[in-house]
């Protein structure tokens, strides 16, 4: 099955929330950044709010570095776990501004030594942000791809690592959004739509499923 064709037949106009952000933002890769930190374990919907609120009240990376825990906290309250990435977020910013003059760093090398920052965090960056080819594997990208048969993975690096080896350099960018919004429109974690999935013939998981 060749990727060009799997990312047309599922491609949505609906965007996801780093899509949109960095739609809106034109790829401020602070705000990107951040607003990948929130996202995690989040309802699009609710990284949205999050992410409007965090900026709206502080302006700049020196505004996040200096403010108090519980102000972030209470704006960031709608996420999951938003004592933790509140933490993380004041933490991240203070590193930037000191460590890296105010600029976010575009090497993944850089990016996975900032605080709760791992390899999806760092890849979103990288292809959000800073237009560089990268995969962010997900939950929603290695159950698709799992699903697919593209790979056979039990971890979301392999999915990455095997993805990178098998699918061309010029598809990686899309991958992350457009397996993101099918996870969640069709190919759901629990009860996938899979009588309107148009990939249904050429997938593993309907076939084992459906014999």
């Amino acid at each position: 099955m060749l990727m060009r064709d799997t990312l047309a037949r599922v491609n949505s106009s609906r965007l996801t929330a780093l899509k949109e952000l960095q739609q809106e933002e034109g790829s401020d890769p602070f705000r990107i950044l951040i607003g990948t930190i929130l996202s995690a374990r989040t309802r699009d919907e609710n990284t949205r709010i999050a992410v409007h609120n965090l900026f709206s009240r502080f302006k700049s990376i020196d505004a996040i570095a200096d403010a108090r825990i519980e102000d972030i906290e209470q704006l960031i309250r709608c996420t999951g776990f938003y004592r933790i990435k509140a933490r993380r977020i004041k933490e991240v910013a203070r590193i930037i501004a000191t460590q890296y003059n105010g600029m976010v760093p575009d090497r993944l090398e850089d990016l996975l030594r900032l605080p709760g920052v791992g390899r999806k965090t760092a890849n979103c960056v990288l292809v959000y942000a800073f237009n560089k080819d990268a995969i962010p594997v997900d939950t929603h990208v290695h159950r698709i791809a799992n699903r697919l048969g593209l790979v056979d993975t039990k971890s979301v690096e392999e999915t990455e690592q095997e993805l990178m080896k098998s699918v061309e350099r010029r598809y990686w960018k899309s991958i992350n959004d457009t397996f993101v919004t099918f996870g969640q429109s069709v190919c759901k974690p629990i009860a996938p739509l899979c009588n309107e999935c148009l990939l249904k013939e050429e997938c593993k998981y309907y076939r084992l499923k459906h014999g």
